[in-house]
């Protein structure tokens, strides 16, 4: 079982629109039992917390099912638990490795780079932008589903 990860500031946005995002794309692959494919925070601001309105609404309108969820921090457990710890942005993944450095298993990697890309996915909570967060969501998730389905 290959378990995931996805991190970002406060897991109300974006970790948690590519958790049910890379569910939905195992799940139509027909390999859901073969993922645990989880979400977390780097910050403690959201604990707690459902998915951010705005991240349920862009789910909604492209048919990706989620459910109530609360947000939560990542914790040094984490690193031996999953198998990829997937952050958003820079600032996600500068936190994650100072949480679990050294890394020496090469676990942590910015979503975007299973696409070929070295830029971050911006965080809605401040752009607004829900429909490119998830359109970067969805090309990194895409991405990662071809490496490892």
């Amino acid at each position: 079982m290959t378990k995931i990860l996805f991190v970002c500031h406060g897991n109300i946005c974006r970790s948690p629109m590519a958790e049910f995002v890379m569910k939905e794309l195992v799940r139509r692959a027909g390999r859901e039992n073969d993922f645990l494919i989880e979400s977390a925070a780097t910050s403690r601001e959201e604990i707690g917390n459902d998915i951010h309105y705005g991240a349920k609404q862009k789910l909604r309108e492209v048919g990706i099912p989620f459910e109530r969820r609360g947000a939560r921090q990542i914790t040094p457990a984490d690193y031996e638990k999953y198998d990829l710890l997937i952050g958003m942005d820079d600032e996600n993944i500068w936190y994650m490795n100072r949480c679990w450095a050294p890394d020496p298993e090469h676990k942590i990697v910015r979503l975007l780079s299973y696409a070929g890309k070295t830029r971050d996915i911006a965080d809605p909570w401040y752009t607004g932008n829900f429909d490119q967060t998830y359109a970067d969501i969805l090309e990194g998730c895409t991405a990662l589903c071809r490496e490892y389905l």
